[in-house]
């Protein structure tokens, strides 16, 4: 359970790297790095209509490395725990299995299986019975292994030119694993993910294949997340808020459908959710101020401001959670209300004790005592929602 609450954190596929304003090139063609006599060269970049040639200083390369490492972390500089996460702090590895999970990253699935648990009890109709709970399993594989690999995977594919020059060992930038290998992998997810919707649309007898919808369209908005043109991540509201929708909304959408039927008010009340992620997306945004203003990525804390931006954050996930307690009460619902007030005093109390003291300092003591309080608080929706 902990490590479920603690995983929200990651929701994202990551913002990644402030420079991806740079430009990712097509699928096709990966960016290449030559290592030359008198120091690094790259491919052009292109940015805002004008050609980018980034060269060091000519040097020696035998007098002087570069200050980039060729390789992953390795013995004990590297844990193997972290590999198979997909996170940071990872070891090398030559298994390709293990490599494949690593782009997968594995720590993003929880908040996706939580949301399915959220979305069965909101159907009121969940039982705990042998088919019941094989779907529900099911469910959960197709939005947190395929669906959530999928995404994870694309994603990295598309900040590759940015992870060659900060960190070069990852799984693409390396060659650990072949260009063909990561392009069969994000198919292989892809369409398992949309064979798993079809299955459970067929499996609970719907008329209207709901599942496969939601997450052919949960597929798609992942895409245009990362790839250009649109590439949403590039815009701090448009891209945190689809970062919310795909992890809280459409999980519990999917886990809704499947037991029982998928209203609009419902819709709408994951939707307003969404903005609470949204705020969540903005924690991971402080870090990467200065690379983002330079390379004119407009995150919220760039386009308002540290201190602006700090405020617009906790705004969007306090409001949000006291408008759903409100909506809870005025729909009759007055324990399921004060339950969610409950919830929401100690985020409160973590905002002013770490995220407003210093968002980068505080961040991961931020994330991992309050965001826990927020997951139950979208339980205790569910919950009034089957009722």
């Amino acid at each position: 359970m902990t490590s479920i609450l603690h995983s929200v954190s990651s929701i994202l596929p990551s913002r990644v790297n402030s420079a991806e304003r740079l430009g990712v090139p097509s699928l096709r063609n990966p960016v290449e790095f030559t290592r030359r006599r008198h120091g690094w060269s790259t491919s052009d970049f292109e940015s805002s209509g004008r050609r980018l040639v980034v060269r060091a200083a000519e040097t020696d390369t035998d007098k002087v490395k570069s200050q980039v490492p060729d390789k992953a972390p390795a013995g004990g500089g590297g844990s193997s725990i972290n590999q198979l996460l997909g996170i940071k702090g990872a070891a090398q590895e030559t298994n390709k299995w293990k490599i494949r999970l690593q782009l997968t990253k594995p720590v993003t699935w929880p908040p996706l299986v939580w949301g399915v648990v959220c979305g069965a009890a909101a159907s009121g109709n969940f039982h705990w019975t042998p088919e019941d709970v094989a779907k529900s399993i099911l469910c959960m594989l197709m939005s947190g292994p395929c669906l959530t690999g999928y995404t994870q995977t694309i994603n990295d594919w598309y900040d590759r030119d940015i992870d060659a020059i900060n960190e070069p060992y990852r799984p693409i930038p390396s060659g650990a694993i072949s260009e063909q290998e990561v392009i069969t992998q994000v198919w292989v997810l892809l369409l398992g993910g949309l064979g798993i919707a079809g299955t459970l649309d067929v499996w609970a007898g719907h008329t209207t294949p709901t599942l496969f919808y939601l997450a052919l369209g949960g597929s798609l908005l992942s895409y245009i997340y990362s790839a250009p043109p649109l590439k949403l991540k590039q815009n701090g509201w448009v891209g945190n808020f689809a970062l919310g929708a795909s992890y809280i909304s459409l999980p519990w959408w999917a886990g809704q459908a499947l037991f029982g039927t998928l209203t609009p008010d419902v819709v709408v009340l994951t939707l307003l959710y969404s903005i609470a992620g949204l705020g969540i997306a903005i924690v991971n945004d402080f870090k990467s101020v200065e690379g983002d203003r330079a390379m004119g990525l407009q995150s919220l804390p760039v386009a308002f401001g540290t201190e602006a931006a700090k405020w617009i954050c906790v705004g969007a996930i306090d409001v949000t959670q006291l408008s759903v307690a409100g909506y809870l009460l005025a729909s009759g619902k007055p324990y399921y209300a004060l339950a969610l007030l409950a919830l929401i005093i100690p985020q409160i109390v973590f905002q002013f004790k770490y995220f407003l003291k210093d968002p980068v300092k505080y961040d991961v003591k931020y994330q991992a005592s309050a965001q826990p309080f927020l997951v139950l608080g979208i339980f205790v929706t569910a919950l009034a929602s089957s009722h």
